[in-house]
């Protein structure tokens, strides 16, 4: 058998704990040799019956022991839920003589596409633009409903919605395991009849070249991006044309359309180093022209605007980025417009006919500079006297967005640990900003409640790390006594900015305080942040993340009794090394996805992603970088100590890491820590790296984890004292009192207001007692005629927790 059973002491009635079998496996390198008793566990097909047994007991280990708990779990799923508008719709975006946005319906996991005409269409764009709805507006038009394709899978998504430029025809690209490997489908607009057959085993990037043909990309057997193809509409798959291969296993290729859409960018790139073709949308038979060279060590990205390419470069001279023009026929020449700072890093540009906006960080924040373009045809010099555009929080993330390349208006999304995602249009000639659309937080969410900060940290070395804070001011004490959750990441020169996020103000009306600790590995400070946190400096990535655990238990944010750690993926590999360093100082742990088997992945060329992280970690086929992995692979380094709690999760179909490195570590730790200390593992066996697709199953997989968090620090009311807290909470007593007189009308909005999770309070008067239920609602009632259906069983009670009240 996989898995056997043990028991665990202290507890009054202990629960099956899977136990993974041990299997001898060594690996010997360079004289050292490693002893891997889980190797097993690694199967690529995903369908060998042990394994899969294995998995499977795990999750019914996880399930009883969070059983207990399923009550408040579920009261959780509720808060969160129910603090969503469900119907509702994404900001619009026009494009040519339509608006296109996304609406999400009311108990639907998935949003529809659809598209409204312009009117009057040649109305100019402006920043006071407002899509027309009501019964004399133009039609709604749903292009796709994803409800409705998704009723045959257990996990569905679209990596990419692209419209046609004739705005006729859609092409998107599909998953339904989880795997990241596509389907590509393209439907008439108006129909939804599909336009030719479907392109199967592809990535999510295509791009279309005209009305009539697309570029899309495919994998290799590692999962690796290396090949680009041409696709004419009518004719097969295999017909296509390769307009690309890149052969070498450390790059993959990517692909992007300029904002003009008279070129498409396809970009070969390693770790380190990248470089880019083009393709003249209106020659497409002239194939793939070289833009920058490959040169080691030099990283390139490139748009289009009138007669010039502009081209964002990075070396290791100019680590932090310039930027480039050089004319169309002549991409040799060319001419400095935003030169190297040490100080600023440049992140992303985005171009409009008139104007050049530049993404960049400085000291640690997002920054949004708009440069004024001369005419198409005068001469392009250095730019000077950019104009910046401001922002109120003191930490806060700005994405750019899609925006019309012809307009002078700039869309870019907003947000901070207190303030909604939101988006702006901009009006690049006048600095006048309008909000388009800030998503809705139903309930009493007041931002004015709560406190964001930024605070610096000294490292092991002296480098000041950035920490950004977010708390209740009403009910944090900051005396060391509150509950903290702390975040990081600290690979990719991914920067893990402050956004808001619904679902953790469940933590933080808690008493909680989030924090995210900026650590180097990522791309919050430079490019230099990134290069001190990778390769043979990785361990600052690590001691970085202490210091800032140090830093918030020494300040009286908490204590190690009251401090939780959460990273996921690459973040899991920082929470796996940390738990191994110094799992004294932390009480519980979250951490989701984990990359936690470094070198015995690193050495394996056939797992994907491999070969092109050798920019990242290192190459453990050489033996200084072999060595000074092994000293921090959570793996590797799981040692006969006490550990805190742990949760783990992973994706059986992930394709970035495998879902045998979790079970292997938690494996690992089942076997040798010296606690009693839960230790949870929870594998989806229907999704991948980045779990369950539909909205509300991301929703209840935060609840889970919220709840194993309030676990782990006593934070779960006991059963009892779960109702009546119910009772004594202001706002929901509000809303059993609504119902106290049995009025029908009353109780039917409260499934609305709690989504699929009914709470309302009955009193009898003429005995003078109250009775309370906690309900789970098969179906939304909307009529009072439907209320007499609850007492002929159309509603299932659960918990069916009743008690009387003089």
């Amino acid at each position: 058998m996989a898995a056997s059973t043990k028991t665990e002491s202290n507890s009054p009635a202990p629960p099956p704990v899977a136990v993974a079998k041990k299997v001898k496996h060594e690996i010997e390198l360079f004289g050292d040799v490693r002893i891997d008793n889980y190797y097993w566990l690694r199967d690529d097909s995903r369908s060998n019956p042990e394994v899969l047994s294995y998995l499977q007991a795990e999750n019914a280990y996880t399930g009883f022991v969070m059983s207990g708990t399923k009550h408040f779990e579920d009261q959780i799923y509720a808060e969160i839920r129910g603090r969503i508008k469900e119907d509702d719709i994404s900001a619009p975006v026009r494009k040519g003589p339509y608006y296109y946005y996304e609406r999400t319906l009311e108990g639907k996991e998935y949003v529809q596409h659809c598209r409204r005409l312009v009117s009057p269409v040649e109305a100019l764009p402006s920043v006071y633009d407002t899509m027309p709805i009501g019964p004399d507006a133009p039609h709604e038009h749903v292009i796709l409903d994803e409800n409705t394709k998704a009723q045959e899978h257990a996990y569905y998504s679209i990596g990419a919605f692209k419209v046609s430029p004739n705005h006729k025809l859609v092409a998107y690209a599909e998953d339904t395991k989880g795997d990241e490997i596509y389907t590509v489908y393209v439907i008439d607009v108006e129909t939804g009849a599909p336009v030719g057959k479907p392109l199967v085993r592809v990535t999510s990037a295509l791009e279309w070249v005209g009305d009539e043909a697309f570029l899309y990309i495919t994998m290799d057997e590692i999962h690796r991006s290396d090949k680009v193809w041409l696709h004419k509409l009518g004719t097969d798959q295999s017909s296509d044309s390769c307009l690309l291969h890149e052969k070498d296993d450390m790059f993959s290729v990517g692909l992007q359309a300029s904002e003009s859409k008279q070129f498409l960018f396809v970009e070969s790139e390693s770790k380190n180093t990248s470089f880019i073709f083009y393709l003249d949308v209106s020659k497409p038979e002239g194939g793939l022209m070289v833009l920058t060279p490959r040169l080691d060590g030099i990283s390139a990205s490139a748009s289009h605007r009138g007669n010039h390419f502009y081209i964002k470069r990075r070396s290791n001279e100019y680590y932090n980025s310039e930027i480039l023009a050089c004319p169309l026929d002549d991409v040799s020449t060319t001419t400095v417009l935003i030169p190297h700072r040490e100080s600023v890093k440049i992140q992303e540009l985005q171009l409009f006919s008139d104007h050049l906006v530049v993404y960049e960080r400085e000291i640690g924040l997002p920054k949004v500079t708009v440069y004024k373009l001369p005419a198409v045809g005068e001469p392009l010099t250095s730019l000077q006297g950019g104009q910046t555009v401001d922002f109120l929080d003191p930490v806060y993330m700005v994405d750019p967005l899609e925006s019309q390349f012809s307009s002078s208006i700039l869309r870019f999304s907003y947000s901070s640990l207190r303030t909604p995602s939101s988006v702006y249009d901009y009006d690049m000639s006048t600095g006048i900003s309008v909000v388009k659309k800030i998503d809705t937080v139903l309930g009493n969410f007041d931002a004015s409640k709560y406190i964001t900060e930024r605070k610096w940290v000294n490292a092991s070395d002296g480098t000041q790390i950035p920490l950004s804070i977010v708390y209740r001011k009403d009910l944090v004490k900051l005396d060391g006594s509150d509950p903290l959750l702390l975040y990081g990441y600290g690979s990719y020169e991914i920067c893990i900015d402050p956004s808001f996020k619904a679902s953790r103000l469940s933590l933080l009306d808690r008493g909680f305080i989030y924090a995210i600790a900026h650590i180097r590995g990522g791309g919050e400070m430079g490019r230099q942040w990134y290069e001190n946190g990778k390769l043979l400096k990785k361990r600052n990535t690590f001691t970085d993340f202490i210091a800032c655990a140090e830093y918030l238990i020494e300040t009286k944010f908490c204590s190690k009794e009251k401090l939780c750690i959460q990273g996921g993926s690459a973040g899991g590999l920082l929470i796996g090394a940390v738990l191994n360093m110094r799992p004294d100082l932390f009480k519980a742990a979250v951490t989701r996805v984990p990359f936690v088997d470094v070198v015995t992945t690193m050495l394996d060329p056939s797992i994907p992603l491999t070969t092109s992280e050798w920019e990242e970690w290192g190459d453990p086929r050489k033996e200084e970088f072999y060595f000074y992995m092994k000293s921090y692979s959570p793996v590797d380094n799981i040692k006969a100590q006490n550990y805190p709690k742990i949760l783990v999760t992973a994706g059986l179909n992930d394709p970035r890491v495998m879902y045998s490195e979790p079970a292997k570590f938690v494996a690992k730790l089942r076997d040798m820590k010296t606690d009693d200390n839960v230790l949870l593992f929870k594998c989806e066996l229907g999704a991948g790296h980045f779990s369950k697709s539909g909205r509300f199953e991301k929703l209840q997989e935060d609840a889970f984890i919220y709840t194993f968090i309030l676990k782990a620090f006593n934070m779960v009311p006991t059963l009892g004292n779960f109702w009546k807290n119910r009772w004594n909470n202001a706002s929901e007593r509000f809303l059993f009192e609504q119902v106290t007189d049995c009025s029908w009308n009353h109780l039917l909005i409260i499934p609305h207001i709690y989504g699929r999770m009914c709470f309302f309070k009955v009193e009898t008067k003429s005995i003078h007692k109250r009775l309370e239920f906690f309900i789970k609602v098969d179906r939304y009632w909307n009529t009072s005629s439907d209320f007499p259906d609850l007492l002929n069983g159309a509603v299932r009670l659960t918990e069916p927790c009743r008690y009387d009240d003089e």
